[in-house]
């Protein structure tokens, strides 16, 4: 029986696999995720930047995985303290099924560490975390510091504001306050656009999303940029879904994947196999609907939210670049089997 087991302030607590399965499941209550120290676990060394993650985790017996507390659905804590759940998390535990085969370590322990937009690069470069998965965007810059597996999502950037704000665009942001997450592209996007085009928007920035949320929902801000995605599942968990919608042009769009550090090209070819089979296997369409259009933890919220023909692109055609690729003829039919859960394998043959 696998055990993982987690660091707090308050020490390591081992869970069993069967309880672990339960929580997955998803209940029905909403718990506040400690105050953990994301660059904390200050009792477990980071590995040396020269040695291999690999031989890190069979040295250790433990491999720890990197997670969010409320990237709704990808990775967020949804009942149980330090007990990430979503769509990007069970990807992660994919790749730790592929490394305990690897290492021939079927008793491999899985200690999780808690990240934030702007913590989490410094903690997969550092090695105090083996993997990242949450809702982080490739881009050319955040190449430089770390490596990227293939993309697991494809997302545009737009605006969650409250139907009878009269926002639709980001034009009517003007004199208005606009709160967006500390340490995403969207900031860096929306402070660089507000000052090359003297749009007049106060922005201001949370800690994470769940924050960002409630500055909008307490109205301290009339609008929440950030990935189309994410602002559903904020949308998802309000107190009344109904008053929120999400507006506005795509101002970019971008590709999630998970984090390793770089250089170490044996972990990452792991990863990326990892995921190129799921998504090869139509395995990825169980997972998708079970975090997009099915009802989700904590308030058992349908997102309902349909995967797009980006997506289905990626998924078809998956590759580790900054940018998104253009459809082609090809790949729209492997995206069609993608869609209809047939192995993309098998449509290319």
């Amino acid at each position: 029986m696998m055990t993982m087991t987690f660091t707090t302030r308050t020490g390591v607590k081992p869970l069993a696999a069967a309880t672990l399965a339960v929580l997955a499941l998803g209940l029905t209550a909403c718990n506040k995720t400690p105050d953990n120290n994301a660059a904390g676990n200050a009792s477990q060394p980071a590995a040396t930047t020269s040695e291999a993650t690999l031989d890190k985790i069979k040295k250790s017996g433990e491999i720890v995985l990197a997670y969010r507390d409320s990237s709704i659905p990808f990775s967020y804590i949804a009942n149980t303290p330090n007990q990430p759940v979503g769509y990007a998390h069970d990807l992660q535990l994919k790749v730790v099924d592929a490394v305990k085969k690897e290492l021939n370590m079927p008793n491999l322990k899985v200690r999780y560490n808690l990240v934030t937009s702007q913590t989490r690069i410094p903690l997969v470069q550092n090695g105090t975390v083996d993997l990242e998965c949450g809702s982080t965007t490739n881009n050319e810059e955040r190449q430089k510091q770390v490596d990227f597996s293939v993309g697991f999502f494809e997302i545009g950037t737009r605006l969650l504001t409250a139907k009878d704000s009269g926002i639709k665009d980001f034009a009517d942001l003007k004199g208005k306050t606009l709160v967006t997450t500390a340490g995403t592209t969207s900031e860096r996007f929306i402070k660089k656009l507000n000052e090359d085009k003297k749009l007049g928007i106060n922005i201001v920035s949370a800690k994470d999303h769940g924050e960002s949320f409630l500055m909008l929902e307490s109205g301290r801000a009339a609008a929440f940029m950030m990935d189309d995605v994410l602002l559903a599942g904020e949308k998802a968990k309000a107190k009344d879904p109904s008053k929120w919608e999400i507006v506005g042009t795509p101002q970019s769009f971008e590709i999630y994947g998970c984090m390793v550090r770089k250089g170490d090209t044996a972990f990452k070819k792991l990863v990326d196999d990892t995921l190129k089979a799921t998504y090869a296997s139509g395995e990825i369409n169980q997972i998708y609907n079970k975090w997009f259009m099915s009802p989700i933890p904590p308030k058992n919220i349908n997102m309902n939210f349909t995967m797009s023909d980006n997506l289905k692109n990626l998924l078809a055609n998956p590759h580790d670049g900054a940018q998104p690729h253009a459809v082609t003829a090809v790949a729209s039919n492997v995206s069609k089997a993608i869609a209809s859960g047939v192995a993309a394998a098998s449509v290319t043959k």
